[in-house]
């Protein structure tokens, strides 16, 4: 699937929903992410998580491919007054030192690397007994079911309609094969509000439309969806159910 998050930064960067205090209180719980260590974010996008992490003192390298998403990172840092050095790099080959990380993090992106390899390489980046965590926020329900049809109107290949990234004993099997174990799963549901106007945005931002299609294809889609809300949900703000959990893994000692 080609997709090129750059083209969607913008929108990527004003209407994703961040992730829930609640999930960072569980996995500092977990020693995930709490202050003096050191810690990676692959697939980094805009930061979501490195910039919470950096806040809670941890110190923070994100990677990421798309360039243009690491200067929405930037900004969005600058905004906030935290520290977050950021480098254009793909998660399999990081470029980072071997055993200097105390934490590596994956939101929201586990699903689009070659697992296998990522694992290895994050395997070498931690030290022994440091932690992987992946999380992810998952939407569902009637809104997103009709925004998701009206998807597969514009790109009917497209492949991740419908998908939800709980529970995945395959992740879980190739982390062990690269040298994890004493898994800990974190999951719970809640509920995030929209205006029509963020609900057009966050789907605009997604891989199925501002990530793969034209700007033409973009526009006629946003228009088209403006209009199914008006006619199908007209009530402010939209509420979305969301499912929130992750994975939480320790680097086997040599």
């Amino acid at each position: 699937m080609g997709v090129d998050f750059g083209k969607t930064a913008n929108d990527y960067a004003r209407y994703r929903t961040v992730f829930p205090p609640e999930l960072f209180g569980r996995l500092a719980e977990l020693r995930v992410g709490v202050a003096g260590q050191r810690l990676v974010d692959v697939g980094t996008g805009t930061g979501v998580l490195a910039r919470v992490f950096a806040a809670a003192g941890c110190t923070v390298t994100g990677l990421d491919v798309a360039a243009e998403m690491l200067d929405q990172a930037r900004e969005q840092d600058k905004a906030e007054g935290v520290s977050v050095t950021y480098q254009v790099g793909g998660a399999e080959e990081t470029g980072l030192p071997s055993h200097e990380w105390d934490v590596v993090t994956a939101g929201q992106c586990w699903h689009w690397f070659d697992r296998p390899r990522v694992a290895a390489e994050v395997r070498r980046l931690l030290v022994d007994g440091g932690a992987l965590a992946i999380c992810y926020r998952d939407y569902s329900g009637e809104v997103s079911e009709a925004a998701e049809e009206l998807v597969h109107a514009y790109n009917p290949t497209w492949p991740l309609g419908g998908l939800t990234f709980d529970n995945r004993p395959e992740w879980v099997a190739e982390l062990r094969d690269a040298g994890f174990d004493s898994f800990q799963h974190i999951g719970f549901d809640t509920t995030v509000e929209f205006t029509h106007e963020q609900w057009r945005g966050r789907m605009r931002s997604s891989n199925g439309v501002g990530g793969s299609l034209t700007r033409e294809q973009v526009a006629a889609f946003d228009a088209e969806l403006a209009t199914l809300l008006r006619e199908r949900f007209p009530p402010e703000p939209l509420l979305v159910p969301h499912r929130i959990w992750g994975i939480v893994a320790r680097a086997v000692g040599a």
